[in-house]
């Protein structure tokens, strides 16, 4: 029996390696290739470059910190004047610090006169109405018991003069909130 099935299997194996299908695939991709037709796009001609000639070189470059000072200083020379401080006075000592360095600690009361008590490191100042305070032309426009109204004079970003107010506030102590 095996003498009989050996050769058989034999066959069976090499009739599958035969190319009858191959021979079809072949002639069919032949003739694709004969048939179809390349077809390509042309390119379109690339345009001409037409060079730019700068003629601005002697104009005034826009971004130039001296044009914006030179127009800052036309628009003040017509500008009102009614908010520009005084800039030939002399400053006072609490006009070289800025207003977030104060921290009020407390009111005091002489002769009438409500004084606030400013902190400044660790230098403690007094302060009333009239005085100059402040970076930014600050004018104490009043004391209270819980805090300080200022009168600023700053140039907005048209260079005009305004007035801001600002106020410090009395800080409470870590031993009186136990």
């Amino acid at each position: 029996m095996i003498r009989t099935v050996a050769p058989l299997m034999a066959a069976l194996l090499l009739a599958g390696c035969s190319d009858s299908d191959v021979k079809e695939v072949q002639d069919w991709m032949a003739q694709v290739k004969k048939d179809t037709r390349v077809s390509v796009v042309p390119i379109a001609e690339p345009k001409t470059f037409i060079p730019f000639a700068y003629a601005a070189q002697e104009a005034v470059d826009p971004y130039s910190p001296d044009k914006l000072l030179a127009e800052l200083a036309r628009a003040a020379e017509k500008s009102d004047a009614r908010y520009k401080p005084d800039m030939d006075r002399r400053k006072e000592l609490l006009e070289s610090y800025p207003l977030d360095t104060f921290t009020m600690v407390g009111v005091i009361q002489k002769a009438g006169t409500t004084y606030a008590l400013l902190q400044i490191d660790r230098a403690v100042h007094q302060v009333k109405p009239g005085q100059r305070i402040g970076q930014n032309y600050g004018l104490v426009t009043g004391v209270s018991e819980g805090a300080i109204n200022i009168k600023e004079v700053v140039q907005d970003a048209g260079g005009e003069w305004v007035e801001r107010l600002s106020k410090l506030e009395l800080q409470e102590s870590k031993e009186t909130k136990k």
